[in-house]
């Protein structure tokens, strides 16, 4: 160990081990197999890095992980220690040279991707040389109970096997449950390990959940107010990223992408540039930052739920890996659900995984809705007694009360027993609420004593509240259909042993920053309201007012850059507000830091500026008056980002016209290669039910569909449905 404590101080310049680091270091150096659970950013390399130095002969590391890899290579080449890597990035010349110098004993570590096992060459190297230690990362992938089983990882033990003499074997992974620990032991054939569990709370980091929020303004708003840090951005679907990166790169953002429908070459510049902060940010799928070791990466957003804690719990690692506070946003929509089940129905073959995987998402969801200590919730998941409050998640933080909610949960209890324990979610939701939902009639659910007697919550309330009763063991929810089911507690509750407390969040009103241009709007304001006999909020909202104070546009697209601004209040009272702006601005001598000024026109004055606007004004209003058709006119409002509500309201036109008007538009052969905002008029729930019922009667006629959906679904809501599917099919 003294010469391990060299080592550490001579490479890598500290003084003393971490917590754990020195009795696993300890047992590698006396010839002992070990397993080893150690969170992300806790120090898991230097455990396997350390004993390879001293080892005699060569330290095979093995990694599915072709980032980490080129990262831990990179580093320990500079740190002084020959190391190389074999991995399908290569050539076969680059191949053959590396395995050239392993054969001289020229190279200390050498990491290999497990599918290099299936090499005869590879093979044959490392049975005719001395192999130290075999150092097996990302071990939960040889389980198929893991969060990313590769069936590649089962091949590890046949290949020791093969070795001369039987080499040292260590494990390491981040998070491991205990069936997964003992795949681990068995599936590797580890002789006797001594298994290390280093605590998995990482303190530093803050974990955030975000229910029901806009998910690109809350993006765009946090990044806004981090700009100089550091933050990579999870998106489930490659198409989410590619669409999230066009957004930040649109707001002059420094961003970088990153997912498996890229290019070698675009992903490790991607990967390069956001290693050496020539970019602040990052958004990708899964498939990145597995041992990317950046220490002063700040955030970690999560734009979808993951679909497993493992994943999650190790995606959040990336953070704060210099022990400094940082953040860990999770951004939760209910669609995400439908999204992981998807890719969970179509990536997995295997029943019984695909039940576990499906077990692990219903895990996932109760921890987005427990009331409890997020960091609770996930340390108690991973074996570890944790039963304080943290007092560092968004739970722990959230203002609020305790308020009894026991009555309401012996109402969802009592109807999940009547309708037989054999429904989900939605059935049980529509005969609480009284749903006018045929199939309710047709299984004879309105006759049942429950039928209707939760009225006092809307839809989207009830489903929270049933799915807050699965998250603290109140019903069960499992299986590859899950049906809602009764347990022990179920029954405490409806006898009255036991209490469900509810915490309920009180609403913050909102301070808004007056200043002396705050002021001068607002009278304006008062002003136009007077003389449209309209209420001011009508005209712009408070916090639109104070962005227009802070911000101060002067131009049409400045303005439009401003929350609650659309074309027609542009439109409409652009001109009055910017007029009062730009006075403001001169008065006080302010130097206005928009983008347009400083970067589009750094070398004009002020003056210059706005002669250019009005220019520009003139020539869009020429344009406009030039005939155009009145479907035409619809497009190029909504080509401009306007909602179809709010071009219903300007052009003084029914709902059900501007709809025609888009199905017109595609009845003439135009392609739809632009946003169409059809998701304002229904939710993700919605959308499927209507898509259910156009299976079963077709979308020909309307109101067919209405008589087979549950009846708070409007016509508005069902003819966007059916436009958006006729628009997803000519795309197609």
């Amino acid at each position: 160990m003294d010469k391990a404590l060299d080592i550490l101080k001579q490479y890598y310049g500290y003084s003393s081990f971490r917590e754990g680091q020195e009795e696993i270091i300890r047992e590698i150096l006396n010839g002992n197999d070990v397993l080893t659970i150690m969170p992300t950013g806790g120090g898991k390399s230097i455990c396997y890095q350390v004993p390879a130095i001293l080892l005699e002969g060569i330290t095979i590391v093995i990694s599915p992980l072709i980032s980490l890899m080129k990262d831990q290579v990179d580093n320990i080449n500079n740190l002084g220690i020959k190391s190389a890597y074999i991995n399908s990035s290569l050539s076969n010349i680059e191949i053959n040279n590396i395995l050239d110098e392993a054969a001289r004993n020229e190279i200390k570590i050498l990491y290999v991707a497990p599918e290099r096992l299936e090499s005869q060459a590879f093979l044959e190297l490392i049975a005719s040389i001395n192999v130290s230690m075999v150092a097996i990362d990302e071990a939960h992938c040889v389980s198929q109970w893991g969060h990313d089983f590769r069936s590649s990882y089962r091949r590890i033990s046949r290949v020791i096997a093969l070795l001369r003499n039987r080499p040292i074997v260590t494990a390491f992974t981040a998070t491991a449950t205990d069936e997964v620990r003992e795949d681990i032991i068995n599936l590797l054939e580890l002789n006797n390990p001594k298994i290390f569990i280093s605590g998995f709370d990482r303190k530093n980091l803050k974990i955030i959940i975000e229910k029901g929020v806009n998910k690109k303004n809350y993006t765009l708003d946090y990044i806004s107010n981090n700009r100089n840090e550091s933050g990579i951005i999870y998106a489930s679907t490659r198409k989410e990223v590619d669409n999230l990166y066009e957004l930040l790169n649109s707001k002059g953002l420094q961003v970088e992408k990153y997912h498996a429908g890229l290019s070698d070459d675009y992903r490790k510049t991607a990967q390069e540039n956001f290693i050496y902060d020539k970019c602040n940010i990052i958004i990708a799928t899964n498939a990145f930052g597995m041992g990317i070791d950046k220490p002063n990466v700040r955030y970690v957003i999560h734009y979808n739920m993951p679909k497993n804690i493992e994943g999650y719990y190790q995606e959040i690692g990336r953070a704060g890996r210099d022990g400094e506070e940082s953040e860990c946003i999770m951004l939760f929509s209910p669609g995400d659900v439908q999204t992981q089940k998807y890719i969970i129905e179509t990536a997995t073959e295997s029943s019984v995984r695909k039940e576990s995987e499906l077990s692990k998402l219903q895990t996932m969801i109760n921890l987005v809705y427990t009331q409890d200590c997020y960091r609770k919730f996930i340390l108690n998941y991973f074996g570890e007694q944790y039963d304080e409050k943290c007092n560092n998640c968004s739970n722990c933080e959230a203002p609020g009360e305790l308020v009894d909610k026991s009555v309401d949960a012996q109402k969802v209890i009592s109807c999940v027993y009547r309708m037989n324990q054999r429904f989900g979610i939605g059935m049980v939701v529509d005969v609480l609420r009284g749903s006018k939902n045929k199939k309710v009639y047709e299984l004879g659910f309105d006759e049942l004593s429950t039928y209707g007697i939760v009225k006092n919550y809307t839809k989207d309330a009830l489903v929270e509240f049933i799915n807050m009763l699965i998250s603290h063991g109140y019903l069960n929810y499992k299986g590859e259909y899950p049906v809602l089911t009764l347990n022990k507690q179920s029954m405490e509750i409806v006898r009255g042993e036991r209490q469900v407390f509810v915490k309920e969040q009180i609403v913050k009103k909102i301070k808004i920053e007056e200043n002396e241009l705050f002021t001068i709007l607002k009278e304006l304001r008062m002003d136009i309201s007077r003389e449209e006999k309209i209420p001011p909020y009508m005209i712009f909202g408070d916090s639109t007012l104070k962005e227009l104070s802070n911000r101060m546009p002067i131009t049409d697209e400045q303005f439009l850059d401003i929350s609650g601004v659309g074309n027609s209040k542009l439109n409409k009272y652009g001109e009055k507000f910017m007029e009062k702006i730009k006075a403001y601005i001169n008065e006080n001598n302010i130097e206005v830091k928009w983008s347009f000024i400083s970067k589009k026109n750094s070398n004009i004055s002020f003056d210059e500026v706005l002669d250019k606007e009005k220019e520009k004004k003139k020539k869009e209003k020429n344009n406009n008056e030039e005939k155009k058709k009145s479907y035409e006119v619809t497009m190029d409002f909504i080509k401009a980002g306007s909602s179809i509500k709010e071009i219903a309201k300007e052009r003084e036109l029914t709902l059900v016209t501007i709809m025609s008007h888009i199905q017109q538009y595609i009845t003439e052969g135009n392609k739809i290669d632009f946003e169409i905002p059809l998701d304002e008029f229904f939710n993700d729930e919605e959308e499927k039910m209507v898509l259910d019922a156009i299976d079963k009667v077709g979308y020909n006629k309307l109101k067919d569909i209405k008589e087979v959906v549950p009846e708070e679904i409007t016509y508005d809501a069902i003819r966007a449905i059916v436009l958006k599917k006729v628009i997803n099919e000519v795309n197609v």
